[in-house]
């Protein structure tokens, strides 16, 4: 070949090679697409605080936690969850979703919990506890009302310091008596039950001993109670703090809101029916109307 083509030939690949590596190499050389632009009154990022609840326990037909399926942040199409919601709505927070529920947690947690919500800097954040300090050995074993405000105090406290311009979403504890209700007469629950899943109520499920009745009694009392401190933690936080009102707490769920392998925790049909009653209760739906 002569000299100059040899020339001609080498000068071509090295402009070739330049152009090679100005280029992503697998999307030929296309410049990324803009990030989605957020959209005014609506959050770019949320977290979720709580119990097993809010983890997703035993809703993968395995009993541990699964966050994908969660009512609050999961990401799982079988669940149109707060964030899957949101995300419809708001291309922003996509991949902005935090769950810090801790299976077992009780209110005395909240407040580690919401200082993981603070370290991502989310400006939403949703609260359901209350299921573990309920569900102990026993009655005598059960947190006291007071306690329990004082750690749902704490926590809050944690969040309106370190995001004060966050909005908060307090759910309700969902009506956990109806649990037994539904399921006391059902062999399969009452043999679950027998792994010592929420003694305080669910130990002696078919007993109709005057010991044991008031034990439920007074279980589904506290619950009340606990209930209402949250409302009113929530309302002392102030105008950025939201209660569902016992939205959550009035679902009439059965059994087929459960999963089959404790009859306690919410299924994948459950962790919906959550999702649907905290997204009517937050106003999101309405503030997604009002940026159209």
């Amino acid at each position: 070949m002569p000299r100059r083509w040899t020339a001609a030939v080498l000068a071509l690949l090295a402009a070739f090679a330049l152009a090679c590596e100005g280029s992503d190499g697998g999307g030929g050389g296309q410049p990324d697409p803009p990030a989605a632009s957020p959209r005014p009154g609506l959050p770019d990022s949320i977290a979720a605080l709580g119990d097993s609840i809010t983890a997703g326990f035993g809703s993968c037909l395995i009993l541990a936690a699964c966050q994908r399926n969660s009512w609050s942040t999961g990401d799982s199409s079988r669940v149109e969850s707060l964030y899957r919601q949101l995300r419809e709505v708001n291309p922003a927070i996509r991949g902005k979703a935090h769950n810090e529920a801790v299976n077992g947690a009780r209110a005395s947690g909240l407040a580690s919990q919401a200082s993981a919500a603070v370290s991502a800097k989310v400006d939403y954040v949703t609260v359901l506890i209350g299921a573990n300090d309920a569900c102990r050995g026993g009655i005598e074993d059960m947190t006291s009302v007071a306690t329990f405000r004082d750690g749902v105090d704490r926590g809050l406290a944690t969040l309106k310091k370190g995001l004060p311009k966050a909005r908060v979403l307090v759910v309700s504890i969902p009506n956990l008596y109806r649990v037994w209700e539904v399921g006391h007469e059902d062999t399969r629950a009452v043999r679950a039950w027998r792994g010592r899943i929420c003694p305080a109520l669910l130990a002696s499920p078919t007993s109709t001993e005057p010991a044991d009745r008031t034990r439920r009694s007074t279980f589904r009392a506290r619950i009340d109670a606990y209930n209402e401190q949250l409302a009113a933690a929530c309302k002392a936080y102030g105008s950025r703090c939201r209660y569902d009102g016992g939205a959550a707490h009035r679902v009439r769920f059965g059994l087929d809101l459960l999963n089959r392998l404790d009859y306690f925790h919410p299924n994948v049909a459950g962790q919906n029916e959550l999702a649907k009653v905290a997204w009517r209760a937050s106003g999101l739906a309405s503030q997604a109307r009002r940026a159209d």
